[in-house]
């Protein structure tokens, strides 16, 4: 006591570093143990892909007993159709996605959260409202649209939704995220006689680039792991994605090709890892950054 006044004494930085020293070692440990735990199917397959057929099932280590990529020869030409055709068919799917999504969606958002416009707060309402709508209650009434219009068999019905901003999720992302630049900004544009469209193509777009890399990134991941959409719109193998070419290793009726099954499902994973590695920091920006002023 000095004064009249009690001098607080912090503890010196050695002791708090020796009281949560064994607190973040059991802390690290966990997580290492959890990462090894969800970790280990995925090493599992890729370890499988290089063992030889009959050891496929026969041990639960990742090391094999000797390396063959036979599977891989097996698995990408062992069909009617190279598998390559598999990837193509789903690259051209995904960019086409991931461009109708970013454009179609980034419109609709700088509509709803910049320009005024009557009932715009209902539609922003009904908007939201569909992403309670499971996805199988639209399914029968959309397929029988597609198959009016003739788009069955095609890639049509996968693609050109997107262009039509029909992802209410990357609309709301995107509108949280225009919320947060400053209006000073447009009013300084309008000023100086930009219109609308200037305003959305010189402002709001450069400054909006980690919220378009975050919606393109989940439009390309979910799009290229898609199964369900694929397997109801397209009956030809020669427009097969590389998920509905999976399918093609497995028959119930006879012998499967398990190791050409996981050394095409290895190499289903690359076009992803590289895609999320490139966009990353601009995805983390996205999320960290979407809702809040800047």
């Amino acid at each position: 006591m000095t004064n009249g006044i009690t001098t607080a004494v912090a503890a010196p930085p050695s002791d708090i570093t020796k009281r949560s020293l064994p607190a973040s070692i059991v802390v690290h440990t966990l997580l290492i143990i959890a990462s090894l735990l969800m970790l280990y199917p995925l090493l599992w397959m890729v370890s499988a892909s290089v063992r030889p057929e009959n050891e496929i099932f026969s041990s639960t280590s990742l090391i094999p007993s000797s390396i063959d990529f036979t599977s891989y020869v097996r698995g990408w030409s062992g069909l009617d159709i190279t598998f390559g055709r598999f990837f193509w068919n789903s690259l051209v799917i995904s960019l086409l996605t991931v461009t109708g999504n970013v454009v179609a969606c980034s419109l609709a958002a700088y509509a709803f959260a910049r320009l005024r416009f009557a009932g715009r707060n209902f539609w922003f309402a009904i908007m939201l409202g569909t992403l309670m709508i499971p996805y199988h209650v639209t399914l029968i009434p959309q397929y029988v649209l597609f198959l009016n219009l003739g788009w069955v068999n095609t890639i049509l019905p996968l693609v050109v939704p997107k262009f039509l901003a029909s992802d209410a999720f990357f609309i709301f992302l995107m509108v949280q995220f225009f919320r947060g630049i400053p209006r000073e900004l447009d009013e300084a544009a309008m000023m100086d006689g930009c219109s609308a469209w200037r305003i959305y193509w010189k402002i709001m777009l450069p400054l909006s680039l980690p919220v378009l890399a975050t919606a393109a990134i989940f439009s390309f991941i979910w799009t290229w792991d898609d199964f369900f959409g694929p397997l109801i719109y397209l009956n030809d193998m020669n427009t097969y994605t590389i998920q509905l070419g999976l399918r093609t290793f497995v028959d119930s009726s006879s012998s499967s090709d398990w190791g050409g099954l996981f050394a095409m499902s290895t190499l289903t994973l690359v076009p992803v890892f590289f895609f999320f590695l490139f966009f990353q920091r601009l995805l983390i920006d996205g999320i960290a950054t979407t809702g809040m002023k800047r």
